[in-house]
């Protein structure tokens, strides 16, 4: 989420007048542009959710496609329905897989199980594991970014490509704007003040005090539905929710640049350049830490969750770098 506005939806998270939204925004220059073709929608995506079980827990995950594998790794606070563009675009290509992370969305964590970057790695294994995958191209957002580069270094071996966007990096992990998810966190308020009301009220979601003013491009998104599948069942559940967001809490990165440099997986970068929750500077760093970096493209008009919202970009990048463009 944006420093500035992610301050600000802390603040108006209490109480709030929902603002109107205005029409969709044009995409800036560059050749991007929203997402217009239709997508996989939220009953299609909930019909072919499964479950693999794991000593982690049921992992909550949507397949789709055949041949070579892609992970799709989500952002917090939302789960594998933020990739279904993307599957639409992708899955004639791979066996496109986006599983819910532990203590997101929709898996059901074993009791006492830890929802730390560490955990969230050992559980990716254990799920390709039970899933039968080797290798796999790897795409994520957000902390999903960080648990990837995580991934990496912890399994080279298990990774033929990296498609990062917006997310953590050594220098800046956790970002200063989480610090106030933090502590409401540790005071079990986060879910109550933060996220209940979101959810209740799908407009106050798209003003620039709700979720999608503070992370999405456009005052359309995210929409009804995504708002009730991503949010629904963190807050039917806030001690998960609440358990995953202080698994972010320290600098998980820390030491890992050297490990980076060295990696020879091929890694291309896409950076939402309105977002400004991680460091405008983090897709330059990323491109000069990653020892087979294939470059980057900024998106000036995007934001933190645009991969949501630019499932094209997504998909031309993804074949570019898998060499099936």
């Amino acid at each position: 989420m944006q420093r500035r506005q992610f301050m600000g939806w802390a603040g108006g998270a209490v109480a709030m007048a929902a603002a109107g939204l205005p029409a969709l925004g044009r995409a800036a220059s560059g050749g991007t542009s929203a997402a217009s073709a239709t997508v996989t929608d939220a009953a299609a995506w909930n019909a072919a959710r499964r479950f693999a079980k794991t000593k982690f827990g049921d992992i909550a995950y949507v397949e789709r496609g055949s041949g070579p594998a892609a992970l799709f790794l989500h952002g917090f606070p939302l789960n594998g329905f933020q990739w279904r563009g993307a599957f639409d675009r992708l899955a004639g290509y791979r066996r496109c897989l986006a599983p819910d992370f532990l203590g997101l969305g929709y898996t059901k964590v074993a009791a006492g199980q830890s929802r730390d970057p560490q955990a969230q790695v050992d559980m990716l294994i254990a799920f390709l594991d039970e899933r039968g995958v080797d290798t796999v191209d790897l795409i994520a957002n957000d902390s999903g970014g960080g648990v990837a580069q995580f991934f990496l270094v912890q399994h080279p071996e298990r990774v033929r490509t990296l498609l990062l966007t917006n997310c953590d990096t050594e220098p800046d992990c956790p970002p200063p704007a989480l610090k106030p998810v933090l502590d409401l966190s540790r005071e079990g308020k986060f879910v109550e003040q933060w996220l209940a009301p979101d959810l209740a009220d799908k407009t106050r979601s798209r003003s620039a005090q709700g979720l999608g003013g503070a992370t999405f491009s456009f005052r359309v998104s995210p929409t009804d539905e995504a708002v009730d599948m991503y949010l629904g069942p963190l807050v039917r559940n806030p001690d998960n929710t609440h358990a995953y967001a202080l698994g972010l809490e320290r600098n998980f990165l820390a030491g890992i640049e050297p490990k980076l440099k060295a990696s020879r997986v091929p890694t291309r970068i896409i950076w939402g350049m309105a977002d400004d929750i991680f460091l405008s500077s983090s897709p330059d760093y990323l491109d000069r830490t990653f020892g087979a970096s294939r470059g980057v493209r900024k998106i000036p008009e995007a934001k933190l969750f645009f991969p949501e919202e630019f499932p094209d970009v997504i998909a031309e990048e993804a074949r570019k770098l898998w060499g099936v463009a």
